[in-house]
């Protein structure tokens, strides 16, 4: 029996950020066991996207400490925006990059952990604003995808639904923080393997006691 790894993040997480050369790590490593699903979180829903002023002290308070810890490194372009909220016009929203990941997933199935981490490194590195359609146009072209058939889904409420869905999957998985990795062993069984960020070697020492023990019942 093959298992499932539910990685729930969100595009706009610093912390999913310094964790994605991990999760990438993971899948890599037991991509023959195991199948992969990225799950967005919709950590910034509102009415209104908000203004980077209302998360720009959270970003200057704990970059620092995300870059320390995981090895990660944000983009001075990104960096601009937090550090001159007032100069800034950049407005975040969860909704975009989610449905772009939910027309990314029926076409790549398995590389989503990577386009996951693209989507961020675009954010954090590159400075790109997630809310503008622009910020998806390098990453159609790298992995050939139908342009014309990408930007109309990415404005269709068929995959706006979609990602709502993730959304609410992830709070009935009582998912309450990002990054979250789940293992799925059956319909009602699921085994949490870290809530919050985890180097590479613990997590894979995780999954393999949870393989153990599953395929040893």
């Amino acid at each position: 029996m093959k298992f499932t790894i539910f990685y729930c993040y969100d595009a706009y997480c610093g912390w999913c950020y310094g964790f994605s050369p991990v999760i990438k790590k993971i899948a890599e490593t037991f991509k023959n066991e195991i199948d992969f699903e990225v799950l967005s979180g919709g950590m910034i829903i509102a009415d209104k996207p908000a203004s980077i002023e209302t998360i720009a002290p959270v970003i200057k308070n704990h970059y620092k400490q995300v870059e320390e810890l995981t090895g990660i490194k944000f983009g001075e372009d990104f960096l601009w925006h937090a550090f001159n909220p007032d100069k800034s016009d950049w407005f975040l929203s969860s909704e975009k990059p989610a449905i772009a990941l939910c027309i990314f997933k029926e076409i790549y199935p398995n590389q989503q952990v990577a386009f996951a981490a693209d989507l961020q490194y675009a954010l954090n590195f590159e400075g790109r604003d997630l809310t503008d359609d622009e910020a998806y146009r390098h990453l159609v072209l790298k992995y050939n995808i139908n342009e014309e058939d990408f930007y109309k889904k990415l404005h269709s409420n068929t995959y706006k639904e979609k990602a709502y869905y993730e959304f609410q999957l992830c709070k009935q998985l009582k998912v309450t923080g990002f990054p979250c990795v789940l293992l799925q062993a059956s319909d009602s069984k699921f085994y949490l393997l870290t809530r919050g960020y985890t180097d590479f070697e613990t997590l894979q020492t995780r999954i393999k006691n949870v393989l153990q023990e599953l395929n040893n019942s």
